[in-house]
């Protein structure tokens, strides 16, 4: 495919401002994307962290507190009595004084003696479970769940006397609950949603109740051995989740989720996008504008005097060049008028030169020719004029007279012939092989024809729109000269006769008529002229215009009269005639082309009307 400058230009502008724009909008798309992974990573880890360190110092004062509380004398004394009911009805005074979530008393067997907490009250077996869980795995610190509760727990012991006596009475417990406070100062400090679950059930979170049910669907789904950042949809929005395990008594299992949402982290993404796809457009548009203006001062001038040289090649110098464009464009125009101006002179001083040598030439051989005729009338009509001039020799003298008179007659219709092509054509239904036979019998009539053997071969049953007079001559010329080759113009001899033959043939919508003869060839000096008016050698007599006239006759017809082969003793000469270029000049001039239908009988009658004509 072969594209034009502008629509080369406008495409690698289109190409490249949308390259550019997508591989802009990827680049960025890919490291704003990859800055939202890092920065969501960072923040889900500092919650994590976030909520280790508010553990530990909240763990921190439950320790203090459960310690000063297990130092507390009346506590002790409570204790001491080892009775349920007295140490239950006590110790709702030391839950008051410890302000904490949880409270509660046990023996040193872990049998709970009383516990209370604040908010919805806990079941007595869970926390009896979760209690001796914890003091089972460690004394101090202990995160428990009771039913789908979980509290951060402290232990401390209760001696009876200093603790070196290690007389222990029972444990004093202590905690808070990891609650909504806890998930929200959590989620604030992270700016992350949070959630805490049990064995797999949402204790707490910060996240709305409608996507509870796909955050417990999906948590099942998120490795929390590593740590690593997941990508998660909730509710049709994407998040980017971190799951913990925290470590709990027993065999509960406790997580904290922390997980923020993807798709308001890349709103700034999507503006970018925005941004680069509104330069892009602004890109594109300002190249199209600046391809515009390039096309209008450089490429389409630039195709203004590529259609001037066009022009200029078919011979038409009236093409209007532009005078627009670059600066550059505008002096290779005037460059390119001057140019074709001084073509146009110089063609017309050839023009006006090869016609002076063309009179030359033919005011040389019209008058050597009419000299030599002339010399031969009268030199013979000056023998006929004396006395003792027999009567058989006068007969030879006025058979030399009437050559002379034939060769002028020849010689004035090739020049009336040479002057007039170019003319309009007379078209009409010819059949072709009737104008070969009419051709052949006047060129036996011709005196240099009567001694050659003028054989006609297959005739092709043909019938075309042309020219029938002048196409005879044509036809007529090539004869002519084909039986001066064979006949006196350096035949081969060796006992050969001259003989010229005529073939007429239709092949692949192509008229041929070949006319083959048996003499020397032509001379290897005038074949590249062969066609050029008053070009002849080895003629006597010869004008050397047959050939240039034929060739015009042929051209008229939309054909041509082609140099088959040459060489001693076989030269063939085809006039050819396409039937695509006929029908063109039939439609232009209101004739017809078309093939000859039932003809054939009529051509042969013909024949048998002509005197000495062989039938095909």
């Amino acid at each position: 495919m072969h594209w034009r400058m502008r629509t080369t230009l406008m495409v690698s502008l289109l190409a490249v401002s949308l390259g550019f724009t997508a591989t802009c909008l990827m680049v960025i798309r890919l490291s704003v994307k990859q800055e939202i992974r890092k920065g969501l990573d960072s923040d889900l880890s500092h919650s994590l962290s976030t909520f280790r360190g508010i553990a530990s110092q909240r763990n921190q004062m439950l320790a203090r507190e459960a310690a000063l509380l297990a130092d507390l004398p009346s506590l002790k004394a409570l204790m001491s009595t080892q009775d349920v009911h007295t140490i239950e009805d006590g110790a709702g005074e030391f839950y008051t004084t410890s302000g904490a979530d949880f409270f509660a008393l046990a023996s040193t067997s872990g049998q709970l003696y009383s516990h209370v907490n604040r908010g919805k009250g806990l079941d007595d077996g869970q926390v009896t479970e979760g209690v001796r869980a914890c003091m089972t795995a460690q004394e101090g610190e202990c995160l428990t769940p009771f039913g789908s509760s979980v509290y951060e727990l402290s232990i401390q012991p209760i001696y009876f006397g200093p603790a070196t006596n290690e007389s222990r009475l029972g444990y004093v417990i202590v905690g808070y609950a990891i609650d909504h406070a806890v998930a929200r100062q959590i989620s604030d400090v992270a700016e992350a949603e949070v959630a805490f679950l049990v064995d797999g059930n949402v204790s707490v979170s910060t996240l709305g109740a409608r996507r509870l049910g796909d955050l417990m669907r999906q948590s099942k789904g998120l490795e929390s051995r590593s740590e690593a950042a997941q990508s998660i949809v909730l509710g049709g929005e994407a998040y980017t989740a971190v799951k913990a395990a925290l470590p709990a008594g027993g065999n509960r299992g406790v997580e904290l989720i922390v997980f923020k949402s993807y798709d308001r982290a890349s709103m700034y993404l999507r503006q970018v996008n925005r941004w680069i796809l509104t330069l892009g457009i602004c890109a594109l548009i300002l190249g199209l504008l600046l391809a515009a203006y390039i096309s209008r001062t450089i490429t389409l001038p630039l195709e203004v005097l590529v259609a001037g040289a066009r022009a200029l090649g078919q011979g038409d110098f009236s093409y209007r060049l532009s005078a627009s464009g670059a600066f550059e464009v505008r002096e290779l125009g005037l460059a390119f008028d001057r140019m074709r101006k001084e073509l146009q002179r110089t063609q017309q001083e050839l023009i006006e030169a090869d016609r002076l040598a063309t009179i030359g030439r033919m005011a040389s051989s019209v008058s050597h020719d009419l000299r030599h005729h002339l010399s031969t009338i009268y030199a013979n009509a000056e023998f006929m004029s004396l006395d003792r001039i027999g009567k058989q020799e006068r007969v030879e003298l006025m058979a030399e007279v009437q050559e002379g008179v034939q060769g002028m007659t020849d010689l004035i219709e090739s020049l009336l012939l040479f002057s007039q092509t170019g003319q309009v054509l007379h078209l009409q239904d010819e059949s072709m092989a009737m104008l070969v036979k009419r051709t052949v019998h006047s060129v036996r009539q011709h005196p240099e024809c009567r001694e050659v053997e003028i054989v006609v071969g297959e005739l092709a049953d043909v019938e075309a729109n042309v020219d029938g007079a002048k196409l005879g001559r044509a036809l007529y010329n090539l004869l002519l000269n084909a039986c001066q080759a064979a006949g006196g113009c350096g035949g081969l001899g060796d006992g050969l006769d001259p003989s010229v033959s005529v073939l007429l043939t239709e092949e692949r919508g192509e008229i041929r008529i070949a006319i083959a003869d048996n003499g020397g060839g032509i001379s290897e000096s005038i074949r590249d002229t062969l066609f050029q008016p008053f070009v002849s050698a080895g003629k006597v007599n010869g004008t050397g215009l047959g050939l240039t006239v034929a060739q015009h006759i042929a051209q008229e017809h939309g054909g041509e009269v082609r140099l088959e082969t040459t060489q001693a003793g076989n030269t063939v000469f085809s006039l050819v005639l396409s039937r695509r270029a006929l029908e063109v000049l039939g439609r232009g001039r209101g004739g017809s082309v078309r093939r000859s239908i039932g003809t054939g009988w009529a051509a042969g009658r013909a024949a048998e009307e002509i005197p000495g004509q062989e039938k095909p």
